[in-house]
């Protein structure tokens, strides 16, 4: 096996990529929260950066990508790194450094929690917060990852789905996800929900203004997120290739097209184009396009994207009729954009794109659609299941939420002891009666 430098440096940038993403999820979620909490939020998602870097080398990349244990979570081989090195490894990537395909890998693991925390803004204890990062990050997606993307390589075997021996379960069954569709975004999509319900309203949800402070510090995040995101999708090709440019151009065609739909149906609705509505529209494109992105055309692509903007923003409306206080939008954004981008990758893979994939419903194998449709089900099922037990089990112990009057203070001073110019000091809020 030799190493492919070309392919060495892109997915090495790809990591960079990725990486900035956390950071830029902080500034969209930051914009969107009320001046009194824009520390607080960006905090969650730098603090996961960290966190779950360090969870990643001692037992979280062993979870998900270790020698598998009946197709569902990874064993021990790889803690601390262990067999981790500069050589490749033939299961995963073969012209690339071990190293490299796992530190890849890592800015996935991170990013992932880190949506999650939009659906608990406002709201939540920093020890708590702390505490479910580690427990979802190695419960959650450490097996639901296993199960998409993980090869354990048995000498003689034949190959199942790209895999020469024993590949995760929904890996085995065929389910299409080429940069984590099912992985990251349905599941913190679900999980973000089951938070939303088992944390409950703000403070004066529905009777107070909770407008976002600076929408202009959103737009930077989208547009962090959409730079991202090219290493996101294209650098899991793996490989600096006709592959990975395809995985490029469908992301931005399908990012720019959820964007203008997304305008579109709030200015036909409002009266006025929504500036927030396109950054909204953009990121629910980005997330629809990532499991089709290593199976899909451009034409597929604008499709994938015009839908996702219009399904994700009626996602949107449909939860604020119920209530559901998910503070920053997640489960309308990343669990119903990603459940469509699954499902749609079933509707226009193509084998023409890459051949290490499969046909969907319109280039003749109907299957597949099934097959996602499993995907997603078993992922968000599991997601938002697991998620609801650990938040339950966390309010028990520690306890989920600020107190009422660390609410209304803001999380910024009551937390951690610091204020931004965004803060309203004269902002009046409802205290529960």
């Amino acid at each position: 096996m030799e190493i492919n430098t070309g392919d060495t440096a892109w997915v090495l940038a790809g990591a960079v990529l990725v990486m900035i993403m956390t950071p830029g999820v902080g500034f969209f979620y930051a914009g969107m929260a009320r001046g009194k909490n824009v520390l607080a939020t960006i905090m969650q998602s730098f603090t996961i950066l960290a966190l779950v870097s360090v969870i990643w080398v001692l037992w979280g990349y062993s979870l998900a990508f270790g020698p598998t244990l009946g197709g569902i979570i990874g064993g021990l081989g790889y803690l601390g790194f262990n067999g981790v090195g500069q050589e490749p490894n033939p299961a995963y990537a073969a012209t690339i450094p071990h190293l490299a395909y796992a530190v890849f890998q890592c800015m996935f693991a991170v990013i992932t929690p880190a949506l999650i925390t939009g659906a608990f803004a406002e709201r939540k204890k920093f020890s708590t917060f702390l505490v479910f990062t580690i427990l979802w990050s190695t419960l959650v997606y450490a097996p639901i990852a296993h199960w998409v993307w993980s090869c354990t390589p048995v000498e003689g075997a034949a190959t199942v789905a790209g895999c020469a021996g024993i590949p995760g379960w929904l890996r085995a069954l065929g389910a299409l996800d080429f940069a984590g569709g099912t992985v990251v975004h349905v599941s913190s999509g679900l999980a973000a929900l089951a938070a939303a319900i088992v944390f409950g309203k703000r403070h004066g949800f529905g009777e107070v203004p909770m407008e976002p402070h600076d929408i202009s510090m959103t737009v930077l995040g989208a547009a962090l997120l959409w730079f991202g995101w090219f290493g996101f999708n294209a650098a899991s090709a793996l490989t600096a290739g006709g592959l990975a440019a395809s995985a490029f151009v469908v992301t931005n065609t399908a990012a720019a097209a959820a964007a203008l739909s997304w305008m579109a149906i709030s200015w036909r609705i409002s009266g006025k184009p929504s500036v927030l509505g396109a950054a909204s529209g953009a990121v629910a494109g980005l997330v629809a396009i990532t499991p089709a992105a290593g199976f899909v055309t451009p034409g597929a692509a604008v499709i994938i994207g015009l839908v996702a903007g219009i399904v994700c923003f009626f996602a949107v409306q449909i939860r604020n009729r119920m209530q559901i206080d998910d503070s920053l939008d997640v489960f309308g954004v990343h669990g119903v954009g990603g459940a469509w981008g699954a499902l749609a990758t079933g509707l226009f893979a193509t084998l023409a794109v890459n051949s290490a994939g499969a046909n969907g419903v319109l280039a003749g194998n109907p299957a597949q659609l099934g097959i996602q449709a499993l995907a997603v089900a078993a992922t968000g099922a599991f997601s938002f299941g697991m998620t609801f037990i650990l938040l339950k089990l966390l309010d028990k112990v520690m306890g989920l939420r600020v107190s009422p009057e660390e609410e209304a203070a803001g999380l910024d001073i009551s937390l951690h002891g610091e204020v931004t110019p965004y803060r309203h000091r004269s902002e009046r809020e409802l205290l529960p009666r």
